[in-house]
């Protein structure tokens, strides 16, 4: 049963860049992090000795990428049993439906984007034609609400603006005697035509895009993740890797410097918004 599944997930024809359906190498990030996404999707996969935690499902065709993947790395998909997300777009949640048959995982979802993903994309903010299949929503999340398996704690940060209930997972990791703050941003991005001004589906866009950025500034972070790859550099990062080597993706320096850089892309978008609407 679990094989026809993938196998019908494997012919569903999507949208995007090539690299979105591209597999990539899964790899070890720190510690019990796991890359087990496509060239540019991100999905992590986090081990524990009670299962595991999978963040994004990406699209239908994208879950036997996954699970290849999470295979190849000597795990096994039915000993996943939460499954998170970064926000509820399609290209992060529309394999959530079918990643919930495949593992039987409980799948917790932040506030404001629970609705969203469990009527499988009704009511998101600018996409009101993305669909996907329903999900159902086992845990609504609130900004700071943990999420706790195995002996492991990730902190959920509602940083909205992106989507109602965009989610920036946050947590510590053990590697090599150290411990490695992590963080993986939901999106800080304004996408082309998202109203930034005077916006009656959302009329908190803009203060929610501020409040995100507060909130990923005051976050301690030695290796920055993302809801894509492309985010943190990750696959010329991934070619970085080496035996003996630092580890590429502990990148403090980058965390900072990708906030700031999309702080001031809000910052510009926002006030030639304002000034177009006086």
């Amino acid at each position: 049963m679990l094989h026809s599944i993938l196998s019908l997930a494997m012919v569903a024809v999507g949208q995007g860049p090539a690299d979105w359906n591209e597999p990539f190498p899964a790899h070890k990030v720190v510690g019990n992090v796991y890359y087990v996404g496509s060239k540019d999707l991100a999905t992590y996969l986090i081990t524990t000795p009670e299962g595991h935690i999978l963040i994004n499902s990406s699209f239908d065709r994208t879950v036997p990428l996954i699970q290849k993947s999470v295979e190849s790395l000597g795990f096994k998909m039915t000993d996943v049993k939460i499954l998170l997300a970064s926000h509820a777009h399609s290209d992060h949640v529309a394999g959530h439906a079918l990643l919930q048959q495949v593992t039987g995982a409980k799948v917790f979802v932040m506030r404001g984007d629970d609705q969203v993903i469990a009527s499988g994309g009704k009511g998101q903010y600018f996409y009101p034609k993305d669909r996907w299949s329903p999900c159902k929503v086992d845990r609504v999340l609130e900004d700071k609400d943990e999420v706790k398996l195995g002996g492991v704690t990730l902190v959920a940060r509602r940083t909205p603006g992106h989507t109602r209930g965009c989610t920036t997972w946050a947590w510590s990791v053990a590697d090599g005697g150290k411990k490695y703050d992590v963080v993986v941003i939901g999106s800080p991005n304004v996408n082309p035509g998202y109203q930034l001004v005077n916006n009656k589906e959302y009329p908190e866009i803009a203060d929610d895009f501020a409040k995100t950025f507060a909130i990923l500034k005051s976050l301690p972070c030695d290796v920055f993740l993302g809801a894509h790859g492309g985010y943190y550099g990750m696959v010329e990062r991934h070619a970085l890797l080496k035996n003996g080597k630092a580890n590429p993706f502990v990148n403090p320096e980058g965390y900072r410097e990708y906030v700031a850089l999309k702080e001031r892309a809000f910052r510009k978008n926002l006030a030639m918004q304002q000034d177009k609407a006086k």
